[in-house]
């Protein structure tokens, strides 16, 4: 079993790594060969989209996941968590020269077509909306109800938990370079079954790669790729 990182950030604004993290470190160490046979051994670009505390993308790049050539670009839209992603990685000892933690909204400023692994541990949990993204002027001061509203945006997927997830799968294509692969985690209220025969559909090879019953819900990661 490989080491778990260690992390230390501040959980008031940023999420606390919990057993959806630890699920996804599990199903990445699963597929290690895998990923490592499917991508090769050139420079493939990784992008964990939602980073929060940096604990995944640390575990790539002290893992060398895929490989020793990969560069990281993880991404969030929490100002927080780009601090947390680099402390992390210091914590780590990771290579700084391979990693670049963006600030954005998904992978919107990426160039299209780049990312050969993509990793999503998204807000999956149902709730009435989507929670609106704090204002710069918040996100400086990040006090208060402000730290709140940074981790509701971690947490809460809208409808069925699914809003947010839906349109990253939308945006596959757009992302994904044309033999990438992407790693989505899902509740079992988010109905991951009917999303697979959906994308399946769309012609994208689904796969379970790792499921575990946390408490009273059931949680799951699957791969997508053509």
């Amino acid at each position: 079993m490989l080491p778990t990182p260690h992390v230390r950030c501040d959980y008031d604004k940023v999420y606390e790594p919990s057993e959806d993290t630890f699920l996804m470190l599990d199903a990445l160490e699963k597929d290690q060969e895998f990923l490592r046979r499917f991508l090769g051994d050139k420079m493939n670009l990784v992008s964990e989209i939602g980073c929060g505390s940096g604990m995944v993308t640390t575990f790539m790049m002290h893992n060398r996941i895929p490989n020793k050539n990969a560069i990281y670009l993880p991404t969030d839209i929490n100002p927080w968590a780009m601090e947390s992603m680099v402390d992390t990685a210091s914590l780590n000892k990771c290579d700084q020269n391979v990693l670049s933690p963006i600030r954005m909204n998904m992978a919107k400023s990426l160039r299209s077509g780049q990312i050969d692994l993509l990793v999503f541990n998204p807000p999956y949990v149902p709730a009435e909306s989507v929670p609106t993204i704090p204002t710069e002027e918040l996100s400086v001061t990040g006090e208060g109800k402000e730290d709140a509203a940074w981790l509701d945006l971690a947490l809460l997927g809208g409808d069925d938990g699914m809003v947010v997830t839906w349109k990253l799968l939308h945006s596959l294509d757009e992302f994904l370079a044309p033999n990438g692969i992407a790693y989505v985690l899902f509740c079992a209220r988010n109905k991951p079954q009917e999303v697979v025969k959906a994308m399946q559909l769309q012609n994208w090879s689904c796969e379970l790669v790792e499921y575990r019953k946390a408490g009273w819900e059931v949680l799951s990661i699957y791969k997508f790729h053509r």
